[in-house]
């Protein structure tokens, strides 16, 4: 006859479909007549799904935080080449007429950026950007795809919407992740205690039987 298991996992969940650990208040009323050694290694194997989940989700995390930056950079890149593009840059210098300054804005609207871009990590080269109302955006998987300025900046808001409302889903979890570790590791030292505590107790009954002599 197969042991009894005590079900490990509540039906109580994260948002993201994570189980939410029980807490064992009264190791007798929880095991019943469950097997001891079968609960226990149901235990572990929660801590490791737990354990796993967590290394993943950590994982997550880093490459969002990694991410979402660079999605922020290119985001202002291309806002700028709007306002560029719009007329709405400011010039910075003293104080003119008027005309003087809506001239000096449309002469440095129409020049070319000079900018430097990334050719690996340590190496940047020099390039003018001519006045153009496309941009080219690198979607990963090795594909870049162009868009005009408005259609890439409306992009870019998404993803960092999506990017950011996932990091926060992603610490959310692991907080709860690592309170469900604490738990279940809490569970299995009262299980084992509870059993080492109650094997002790048999002992000392066998050893304060009275012997029948025949």
């Amino acid at each position: 006859m197969a042991a009894k298991v005590v079900p490990i996992f509540t039906e109580e969940k994260n948002p993201r479909g994570i189980p939410k650990a029980p807490f064992i208040t009264n190791v007798d009323e929880y095991l019943g007549d469950a097997d001891v050694e079968t609960t226990l290694r149901s235990f572990q194997d929660a801590l490791a799904k737990y354990r796993y989940m967590d290394s993943s989700l950590t994982s997550r995390r880093v490459s969002l935080e990694e991410k979402i930056p660079d999605i922020k950079k290119t985001l202002d890149m291309v806002e700028y080449l709007q306002e560029r593009r719009e007329g709405k840059t400011k010039a910075k210098d003293d104080e003119d007429d008027l005309d003087d300054l809506e001239d000096e804005g449309e002469e440095a609207s129409s020049k070319p950026l000079t900018t430097t871009f990334e050719l690996n990590d340590t190496l940047y080269a020099e390039a003018e950007l001519e006045d153009s109302d496309t941009v080219y955006l690198w979607l990963g998987a090795n594909v870049m795809l162009s868009y005009k300025i408005p259609e890439a900046i409306e992009l870019l808001k998404s993803k960092l919407d999506t990017a950011q409302t996932s990091l926060d889903n992603t610490i959310e979890d692991l907080e709860f992740l690592r309170e469900q570790l604490t738990i279940m590791e809490v569970n299995t030292a009262r299980v084992y205690n509870w059993d080492v505590k109650r094997r002790r107790e048999l002992r000392e009954k066998e050893q304060q039987a009275p012997t029948v002599k025949g």
